[in-house]
């Protein structure tokens, strides 16, 4: 039996790594002067449908399912959905973006039951469903409900008594393997119970959500405590809180163990750079954001090395352990064609 520490970054972290950048825009041309234009709102004549529309001078703007939306003419002339500028099999573009007019605007615009139909000068027409329209703008990706992410803590955790999938509903069901996915994005951590304790049968798990990922540690890796590889994982000794392959060129995060000689940061900047990193230990270790878990032969753990660190007390006793890394992109992947907004 042994225990794994799991450590989350909680508010304050949060609202340091939120900071963005400003950047200054370019400056845009008198469009009033380029494209004289009388604008009007145009409305259905169905009230039911509830849409209006109005063609500005360098964008259309479009009242429709409660959401104000408005449309650049070089966006709705690139994303025309026609034969000849979109390949509906393959879901890629035919028509090539840089061929269109940068200062392109529609001869006639007209609305026909819930179609919008664009004219362009060249006698092209483009045609969009209003809810598609609603569904692929920037008002609407900015209403779109984005599968949640709780920062949590360990009573937050607790609390919320966040049910494990059992091994045959996830094998053999969407509708456990999207539970389990549920939480795992919710929380970044996710348990699957009643798994036989082998490591084919954890391989096999790991392969319903995931290409297996190989790394030097071979597809899937398998130990016990007897410092195989110089490697403090294969010891009895307690890990801090850490993420592993850090020395990746696409590390999954922070590992403390793994850092390698500082030696790029000159001396006036260095003692920045360790009052910042007890910064982050600080945080890191604060007991009330450490959830604690027992894990015993049939119980599997999943954790997202991009949010949740994890590590170990001391032990003693025999301890053997099987696990692999998983690609991220077929993770977030496999929640998406389950209808999870990954």
């Amino acid at each position: 039996m042994w225990c794994c520490r799991l450590s989350h970054l909680h508010g304050r972290l949060q609202n340091l790594l939120s900071r963005g950048v400003t950047c200054s825009a370019f400056q845009q041309p008198n469009f009033k002067s380029l494209f004289p234009l009388a604008i009007r709102w145009h409305h259905t004549a169905s009230k039911s449908l509830n849409c209006a529309w109005q063609q500005h001078e360098d964008h259309f703007e479009l009242q429709y399912a409660n959401t104000v939306m408005c449309f650049d003419y070089v966006w709705l002339r690139d994303h025309c959905r026609s034969a000849s500028c979109y390949n509906s099999k393959t879901h890629q573009r035919s028509l090539d973006t840089a061929s269109v007019d940068l200062c392109i605007k529609p001869k006639t615009i007209r609305l026909d039951e819930t179609t919008l139909f664009f004219t362009w000068p060249d006698g092209h027409v483009t045609k969009y469903d209003l809810d598609w329209l609603v569904k692929n703008s920037y008002e609407g990706q900015k209403q779109k409900v984005i599968q949640p992410r709780i920062l949590w803590n360990a009573e937050i955790y607790q609390q919320a008594q966040v049910p494990s999938v059992d091994f045959q509903s996830f094998l053999e069901t969407n509708d456990g393997l999207k539970n389990f996915l549920q939480n795992f994005l919710l929380y970044g951590i996710a348990f699957v119970e009643n798994v036989p304790p082998t490591q084919e049968h954890t391989e096999k798990l790991a392969e319903r959500i995931s290409l297996i990922r190989e790394t030097i540690y071979g597809r899937m890796w398998y130990f016990t405590s007897d410092f195989s590889r110089g490697d403090t994982a294969y010891t009895k000794l307690a890990l801090d809180r850490h993420t592993d392959t850090a020395y990746f060129q696409e590390p999954c995060g922070y590992n403390n163990y793994d850092r390698a000689v500082i030696n790029t940061v000159p001396y006036d900047v260095v003692h920045r750079w360790y009052t910042a990193h007890r910064t982050l230990t600080v945080e890191l270790r604060r007991p009330e954001n450490e959830f604690w878990v027992k894990l015993k032969p049939g119980r599997v753990l999943f954790i997202d090395n991009w949010r949740v660190l994890h590590g170990r007390e001391s032990f003693t006793g025999y301890r053997q352990l099987c696990g692999c890394y998983l690609t991220r992109d077929d993770v977030l992947n496999t929640a998406r064609l389950l209808g999870l907004q990954a």
